[in-house]
Order: C-alpha cells, then structure tokens, then sequence
C-alpha cells in the first residue's frame, strides 16, 4: 500500500540547528494534543512538533469542538524543549500567541490577540491554542496546541458559530512555510518566559490593550457584560472596566470572551 505523503518532511532540515527541529506528521489523528500529552517528559520528545492533517476529536478551551475539514487548517502541537518552573503555565498561552502571530505578521497576515487564547482577524477567529502540562512537582512539561483557519471551505459560515476567518481571506499561506515560520520564531522568543513582565507587554500591545472593548460572559451565567480592557496581569487574569466605572480581574476560568 502507497503509504501517504509527508508535506512536512522537509522542515528538520529548515529547522536544524534550533530545538524545534523535530517533527512528526500524521494524516490523521484523534488530536495532536492527545498525542503530546502521552509524550510529555518522555526521552526524546522535548522540541517534538506533531502535526495532523485532520483531527477527528480537535477541542478548544472547556472541551468546546475544533472543527477543520482535512486540508483547511494548520493543525499541531508543539512539545516545549525544556520544562518550565510550574508557577510561570499561565504563560503558555500568551507566549503561545506573540509567536504565532508574529509568523502571521510575516507571511502578511495582521491578527489581533483575543484574550485568554485567541487571535481574531476583523473579530473573526483565525487561530486558537490550547496548551496541554505534566505537572512534575516545580517543574510542569508542557505542549502548545495550535490549531490556524488556512483555506476557507464550502458551508465555513453556517459550519460554525460565530462564522471564522481563513488565511486565504486575506492570502494564500501554505502550512509548511507556516509551521517553519512558527518554529522558528518559538526558538527566538523562548527566552521570554524567564521575561514574563516584557511578555505580558509584548502581548498587551498584540491585543490592543488598553481600550479593546470585551463582551464577557460569566461561568454559569447567562447574560455577558460589557468591559474596556486594561491590562493584562501576572497569573493571566484580565483587568477590566465595566461600563459602571468599576474595575475587576476575571481569572482565566471566571468568564468566556464572546465575538
């Protein structure tokens, strides 16, 4: 039997030399984090990037459903090359989104940052990550889902709600280039978790804070309110103004940012 193609294939050699060099494609999968998490802390996995054509159980945040056709998104999980200090996860997420949209940037893909784990083009959803952890003790190994809209398919607005955005709205990006790009800027700004204050900074100015206007919804609640965001802080919370003057943190499991 013809065994499928690699398009992936050629990025080790791209990519040799950093710590992202190592890759492992699948034609498909249940999930590429499903796929890291069984991986994590384990000889030879650190900088292992697994990538699917298709996923047949992709998750977002609380469990919500990723749905991408084969060939329409860009979909992987990237297993940092070292441990990180357990208290500096609520990072992951934010690092996670100054590298991806940093590649956006360059193949001329503007997005911006939608707090916690998101980046929105024209307040449509591009990108999404989700990061997957193995808390040994102070140390925690950590994956870095990615999933990115590349190639707009047929019923994409009635397939999900609120409808997405696709890189081919704006340009053609090919998923290989792109995942080198990602890679290659994740072995550049690695360094920032031993930064977190610059981080936050770097994504405060990626999310247009401060002034974005949020709607959020609170856990278990069934109307959102309305918030101009201020600032990001440490441990990851939002730092809000609500339309009545007054200012609170919303933790990362308190509300959903609604679009």
């Amino acid at each position: 039997m013809k065994q499928p193609q690699d398009p992936y294939a050629a990025l080790s050699v791209r990519l040799a030399g950093t710590r992202f060099s190592q890759i492992r494609y699948r034609e498909q999968t249940e999930s590429t984090n499903r796929d890291a998490s069984a991986l994590l802390g384990e000889p030879g996995s650190a900088g292992l990037t697994i990538v699917a054509g298709f996923q047949r159980a992709g998750a977002g945040r609380k469990g919500r459903a990723w749905l991408a056709p084969p060939g329409s998104a860009l979909l992987f999980t990237t297993i940092l090359p070292e441990p990180l200090p357990s208290a500096a996860l609520w990072l992951v997420p934010f690092w996670s989104a100054c590298v991806v949209q940093g590649a956006l940037a360059e193949a001329g893909i503007h997005t911006r940052a939608q707090w916690p784990n998101d980046l929105l083009v024209e307040g449509r959803k591009l990108a999404g990550m989700l990061a997957v952890s193995r808390v040994a003790g102070e140390r925690a190994y950590v994956g870095c889902g990615v999933g990115i809209n590349l190639v707009r398919y047929p019923d994409a607005e009635r397939a999900v709600a609120p409808p997405p955005a696709f890189c081919d709205d704006l340009r053609p990006v090919a998923g290989p280039d792109l995942l080198a790009a990602i890679l290659e800027r994740a072995e550049a700004l690695f360094a920032a978790f031993e930064r977190p204050a610059e981080l936050v900074q770097l994504w405060e100015r990626l999310a247009g804070i401060p002034g974005t206007r949020y709607r959020l919804l609170p856990e278990g609640e069934s109307e959102p309110f309305e918030a101009r965001a201020l600032g990001l802080e440490m441990g990851g919370a939002l730092r809000v103004e609500r339309s009545d003057g007054s200012i609170l943190a919303v933790g990362l499991g308190d509300v959903r940012a609604l679009r």
